[in-house]
């Protein structure tokens, strides 16, 4: 498995586990509102989702570096 499938693979996971912990929340504070505060979904929402904007901004990125490597380790397979 290359470096880029790795960082996709791990990317997708965590991206998939953030969701369903969002969801977890959000079906938590519906089913309780006397638990929570009035702006619960709206902190939630708004937590959960820079949460995973910004892993799959850093997702992009090392993909970009895994693709770099990818290719240097290529290379220096083909130079031996």
């Amino acid at each position: 498995m290359s470096k880029k499938e790795r960082v996709i693979f791990v990317t997708v996971i965590l991206e998939a586990a953030l969701a369903g912990l969002w969801w977890y929340l959000a079906s938590y504070g519906m089913a309780n509102p006397d638990l929570v505060t009035a702006d619960f979904q709206q902190v939630v929402g708004q937590t959960m989702g820079t949460a995973m904007g910004i892993l799959l901004g850093v997702g992009v990125i090392l993909f970009f570096v895994a693709a770099r490597n990818d290719r240097k380790a290529l290379e220096d397979k083909t130079r031996r």
